[in-house]
């Protein structure tokens, strides 16, 4: 074991850099340990490669127990965590497909899913299909080529929160021997446990309800087996790695996900039930709502729903702007899974799918924060009234 300098024989300059405090282990706190550093320090010169991690990008302790959480919340063995969401989405498809495979994506998908798919995974030989959401396990198994490596999934699906039958597709999968991976995102890890029901990866944008205040961008790939073996080669490979203070902001957020869920849930639920009484309102696309689209495998499959709500209002595209510049509680941003309500038009984004309808009339997504629900539905009844107005404007009626 090497000796630390001593206080009597180094100089005031070396004291400053190698000062002589207590090593031991610290105490146990209520809060998880903070541990920021690049280097890590062996004890000894036999102890280089024996010692874990060798080198901060690694993680140290924050990122250990960060870890083994997700592992605990997702029923995995391996957890990999990631700078942003998308880079967890790219990494783990990076980690399992070769050149020459094809990938089968479902058309909801998260929209820089289908970009990163169709540019990089395209330049390096990886050929990517879409296929509609409303796919059965049968008719995506028919799909299947002799190239087929991974199927990516996303239940509810980005902006329309279209339902998939995960459970079914993933059963096939397993029996056709082609991974499989989710954009978990929806669910946290908490609402939905796609490991086990057979999934091989899930991922999600911790950057939403993990962390939860709207100010951290993370990732996180969850695996087990040989799969999780690959994502560990693969982030370890391209270097992918966060910083120690992120990782600790995401176990905090962790310690209040379920209470946070749930006050998101039962408020998007209540805001959905009025939203589909309102004459303004064509349809309500909210899984968790009895009636909507999906309900059934929603209630077969999830714990409960979240914040999300999207609606498609029934009037011209042109009155969109009318609607959203009426609110001032909702902030007009994307992202979702703050303490915020937010709202964005999404026609724009759902011109990239290949099967979903043509929507002609405005689609409009809502993340339903933890403020009272009550001023919420007030400020979507002035948005409304303001979106008939405007709708009665371009139509030539006298309001």
């Amino acid at each position: 074991m090497r000796d630390t300098p001593s206080t009597t024989s180094t100089s005031e300059a070396t004291r400053l850099i190698h000062p002589q405090g207590d090593a031991k282990a610290p105490v146990r706190t209520a809060a998880p340990v903070l541990q920021r550093g690049t280097t890590v320090l062996h004890a000894c010169a036999a102890s280089f490669g024996q010692t874990l991690p060798s080198y901060g990008r690694s993680g140290l302790a924050t990122h250990g127990e960060l870890r083994q959480a997700l592992c605990d919340l997702e029923g995995g063995d391996v957890a990999e965590l990631y700078p942003s969401g998308l880079a967890a989405l790219a990494g783990a498809i990076l980690a399992v497909c070769r050149t020459g495979d094809e990938i089968l994506m479902c058309d909801t998908i998260y929209g820089p899913t289908r970009r990163f798919a169709e540019t990089t995974m395209a330049d390096y030989g990886v050929t990517t299909r879409p296929f509609p959401a409303s796919a059965s396990a049968e008719e995506l198994e028919a799909m299947l080529g002799e190239k087929t490596r991974l199927i990516v999934l996303e239940s509810p699906g980005s902006l329309t929160l279209d339902m998939i039958d995960v459970p079914a597709i993933a059963a096939m999968a397993r029996r056709r021997g082609v991974l499989t991976l989710i954009d978990n995102t929806y669910a946290a890890g908490l609402l939905f446990k796609p490991l086990a029901h057979g999934v091989d990866i899930s991922v999600q944008a911790m950057t939403k309800y993990i962390c939860g205040h709207s100010d951290v961008f993370m990732g996180c790939a969850v695996a087990r087996g040989e799969v999780g073996a690959l994502l560990q080669r693969g982030t370890r490979a391209i270097g992918w790695t966060i910083s120690s203070d992120d990782a600790y902001l995401a176990l905090r957020g962790m310690k209040t996900l379920e209470l946070r869920l749930a006050q998101h849930g039962a408020a998007a639920l209540e805001v959905a039930r009025w939203l589909s009484a309102r004459p303004e309102v064509k349809s309500v696309l909210c899984p968790a709502l009895p009636g909507a689209p999906g309900h059934e495998i929603f209630a077969r499959d999830f714990s409960g729903g979240n914040g999300l709500v999207t609606i498609e209002l029934d009037g011209p595209l042109a009155a969109t702007p009318a609607f959203l510049d009426a609110l001032s509680i909702f902030g007009l941003g994307f992202s979702w899974g703050g303490f915020e309500s937010l709202a964005i038009a999404c026609n724009d984004q759902l011109e990239a799918r290949a099967f979903e309808r043509e929507w002609t009339r405005p689609v409009i997504r809502l993340h339903i924060g933890l403020e009272t629900t009550g001023d919420l539905i007030a400020e979507l009844d002035g948005a409304l009234g303001a979106f008939a107005k405007a709708a009665q404007t371009l139509s030539g009626v006298p309001a």
